[in-house]
């Protein structure tokens, strides 16, 4: 069905997932497949896509070979002389936000872009992806073709050295000047506020959606990154203990001690357990992806980096971040909700 049809025209069916094709074989000749490259029988295609979404592009295109072309050992600028592979970095500030199918490199150039990693996540290269600063785009072509990429994206690793704590400082103050604006919920008397940890979260989400679309620079080096992260873990495990070991052998030792830890176990442990079975089960949500959900609406990263640790993909950190911030958002409002509720009750 797809013989003698463009590749522009197989990527338009909304029927099927995405996918980008990467490289072409024909009659032992390999070949970046531009938008207007034409499908032959007997083409063999290496199509980039998701591994759930391998079963539906089978049915698409034919045949998948039994070669596993995952393997960290494959050389692929060995396998086809004529085009090498190079992760090219983004550093020009102008193509932040801007989409990628709007640069038209494959066409201009005669590459390809195969995959983009970021924050640790890789992502499927579509047209619609949306470029930030500090994406890392893997890159299929001709040597000199890919030269000239790297004038187009800057590829000016140096450049991105240096820490851009703006963006961190903004959201904070606006963070924390949201977090202190009284909401009116009907029926409480007293108003609801977000609070030091609801305020940055809300506006964190903010930036990071609508920051490149308004080619704000919101890229922070890995190194902050990771520190930034692990100093607010800290801060946070150092106030809990604080606030928790005060009195904890006092209520612990007390008759209704082992009642309110054996309530403690309950609470924590069931949902978790019901959570699990149901989307592991009944919902076929891969394991990965279960952990990490169920790490992201406890907030607990503690779990969450040994969910990383233990199973391979990024499943667990893409979940972790899907549902961290409405949980925490409810956390944050619902106690207030319920203590407010109890107070008037």
């Amino acid at each position: 069905a797809i013989f003698n049809k463009s590749i522009k025209e197989i990527g338009g069916l909304n029927s099927y997932p995405k996918f980008v094709i990467s490289r072409l074989w024909r009659d032992g000749n390999v070949s970046i497949p531009i938008s207007e490259k034409i499908i032959k029988e007997g083409d063999r295609l290496l199509v980039i896509t998701s591994e759930k979404n391998t079963p539906a592009l089978t049915v698409l295109f034919g045949e998948q070979e039994n070669t596993d072309w995952n393997k960290e050992d494959i050389d692929w600028n060995a396998i086809d002389s004529q085009l090498i592979s190079q992760r090219i970095v983004v550093t020009r500030p102008e193509l932040n936000g801007k989409k990628l199918g709007s640069l038209h490199l494959r066409n201009h150039y005669g590459i390809n872009i195969s995959r983009v990693y970021r924050s640790g996540v890789q992502l499927l290269a579509t047209a619609e992806l949306t470029l930030q600063l500090g994406d890392r785009l893997t890159v299929v072509g001709e040597a000199a073709a890919i030269q000239n990429v790297e004038k187009v994206l800057g590829n000016a690793v140096k450049s991105l050295k240096e820490p851009n704590l703006v963006a961190v400082f903004i959201g904070i103050v606006i963070g924390l000047a949201l977090g202190a604006i009284p909401i009116s919920i009907p029926g409480i008397s007293a108003p609801v506020r977000l609070g030091l940890a609801g305020g940055p979260i809300i506006v964190g989400i903010l930036i990071g959606t609508f920051g490149p679309r308004m080619h704000m620079v919101t890229y922070t080096t890995r190194s902050a990154n990771l520190m930034l992260r692990a100093l607010g873990l800290s801060l946070y495990l150092a106030c809990l203990g604080l606030d928790a070991g005060a009195h904890f052998f006092d209520t612990v030792f007390r008759p209704e001690g082992l009642l309110w830890i054996g309530t403690g176990f309950a609470l924590t442990v069931v949902p978790v357990l019901i959570m699990g079975i149901v989307t592991f089960k009944w919902l076929k949500i891969d394991f990965g992806t279960m952990a990490g959900m169920l790490c992201g609406s406890m907030a607990n990263p503690m779990a969450l980096n040994y969910a990383n640790d233990t199973i391979p993909g990024d499943n667990p950190s893409v979940a972790y971040a899907t549902v961290y911030p409405m949980c925490m958002f409810l956390r944050v409002i619902i106690a207030q909700v319920l203590l407010m509720f109890f107070i008037n009750g």
